[in-house]
């Protein structure tokens, strides 16, 4: 708080005045961004371009209409399922206002899972993106739902359009929860629910402050979801630091990469599928960029070292759940020593390395990640966050990752975690991207399988990858077979879709 100056004596007055004026929840955030920075460009989409005043004035305006035309408010539910645009971040400001439950929601769900969800959940609004529509009439949700955008129909753009502007006092309230829904866009999603604190969450947005060095940069490209939590934790970053934020409603490299050059920006916030495509096709355009914060799946380490020689250290490495948040962060001088880690943790975080009957391993000795800390779900005083994932520590107190729990494949006795044959393999010069998954096997019980894509014009047989990957593998390791395929199949988050791997 002291970095961003709000211990000054100015500083604390601001945070007062908007947390009298709008209770205590993320609108005081924008609140007090609004007195700091009001005329500066706050928000830019591709539809429009908001400074703080005016994007406080439309958040604040629509939280009047969400509670007079739609009775919402403290107890009440809002579903948002919406893709990054300014409509979504002014619902998300809007609603938390009212004090009512926020549900963020996958834009890439289908229409069975939005029908379980909403009989589970019973949302009382429910605003989305006009082509989600067949989603939601798939679904059979009856109550009130409002669109993001649309030329004719009930939407958030329309409802700021026609509604006059008022200066009647609004009731002040206490954020509701923000719900996050886990589970990508297959299985039934569950659900995480933080409640807003601004003294819990000053740890990891001060370890982001520090270690990504943020209060240098300027603007901002949140490519990542915001229905993630890792997009709505950027998001009310950079809203509290005053700067500009940049959103698209699709990821596309081309356009993201000229996005980055035309509009300056010095922080990104991506997965690394996104790094890859936008390095392949313009690094020329990324040379603005002073912070590249990779998250949300594996970051594999050719990736890292190819972004250190087109772009110089500017990447970091993030690793956090929805349940438990922000966890470890490698700078890219942790890359550097290693460009597989995950980093250390952040101040105020425990991790815990745990074998089958819960006790620590020893460092080098894999096990699952457990996680306790103040601003996960659980809280204060909450219990150790199994997180699923498997991973070790090194004796410098470095951080790894080696899958999910149900990644792990036994053969002939051995534990085997395909990220490890990933990690070699992409070493490859020849090879642009690989997966490797467990297949049954009648004489190991299990072996693994690898899908690899060459590089354009490569010459690659099995029988020579084979070769080159048998001294640098344990025997365990090596797989049954390799398969070469034209592309690897990615989900739209930009997590491997190995489903889609035969």
């Amino acid at each position: 708080m002291y970095r961003i100056g709000m211990l000054s004596p100015k500083g604390l007055y601001g945070l007062a005045a908007a947390v009298y004026r709008y209770g205590v929840n993320p609108m005081a955030l924008l609140g007090l961004a609004e007195r700091t920075h009001g005329g500066k460009t706050a928000l830019t989409d591709d539809r429009e371009s908001l400074s703080f005043r005016q994007l406080a004035a439309e958040s604040e305006r629509l939280a009047g209409l969400l509670a007079d035309n739609y009775g919402i408010g403290q107890g009440r539910k809002v579903g948002l399922m919406c893709r990054n645009h300014a409509s979504l971040v002014k619902s998300v400001f809007a609603a938390s206002m009212t004090g009512a439950d926020l549900y963020l929601l996958s834009a890439e769900m289908s229409a069975g899972q939005l029908k379980q969800l909403t009989a589970d959940y019973d949302f009382d609004l429910l605003i989305h993106d006009a082509e989600l529509t067949p989603a939601v009439e798939q679904s059979a949700y009856a109550k009130a739902a409002l669109l993001s955008y649309h030329d004719r129909l009930p939407a958030v753009d329309n409802l700021l359009r026609a509604a006059r502007q008022t200066n009647r006092p609004r009731r002040r309230a206490s954020s509701g929860k923000i719900m996050l829904l886990t589970g990508g866009t297959t299985g039934k999603p569950k659900k995480i629910a933080h409640k807003p604190s601004l003294f819990n969450y000053l740890q990891p947005f001060g370890e982001l402050l520090s270690k990504l060095k943020l209060l240098h940069c300027s603007t901002a490209y949140i490519a990542t979801p915001i229905f993630h939590g890792y997009g709505i934790a950027i998001l009310l970053l950079f809203v509290a630091l005053g700067k500009k934020i940049v959103l698209t409603s699709g990821f596309e490299a081309g356009r993201a990469c000229t996005l980055i050059r035309r509009h300056g920006v010095d922080v990104v916030t991506v997965v690394p599928l996104m790094l890859s495509k936008m390095l392949k096709l313009g690094a020329g355009d990324l040379k603005t960029l002073a912070c590249v914060a990779s998250g949300g799946a594996e970051l594999n380490p050719k990736l890292a070292e190819e972004a250190l020689d087109k772009l110089g250290p500017v990447l970091y490495n993030l690793y956090g759940t929805s349940e438990a948040g922000l966890n470890l962060v490698a700078t890219p001088q942790d890359l550097a020593h290693d460009a597989r880690t995950v980093g250390r943790p952040i101040v105020g975080t425990r991790i815990r390395i745990a074998n089958a009957d819960g006790t620590e391993e020893k460092a080098g000795i894999a096990g699952q990640i457990c996680v306790k800390n103040k601003w996960s779900a659980k809280g204060v005083g909450g219990g150790w966050i199994k997180t699923g994932d498997i991973g070790y520590r090194d004796r410098h107190g470095y951080y790894y990752l080696c899958g999910r729990a149900d990644d792990l494949v036994v053969s002939a006795g051995e534990n085997v975690y395909p990220i490890e044959v990933e990690q070699l393999l992409i070493r490859h010069p020849d090879v642009e991207d690989v997966a490797v998954k467990g297949v049954r096997d009648e004489m190991f019980g299990q072996r693994l399988k690898a899908y690899v894509q060459p590089a354009e014009l490569a010459g690659l047989s099995e029988e020579a990858l084979m070769d080159w990957l048998r001294p640098r593998a344990a025997r365990y390791q090596m797989p049954r077979e390799i398969v070469f395929v034209r592309e690897i199949p990615y989900t739209r988050l930009g997590k491997q879709d190995k489903k889609q791997l035969d």
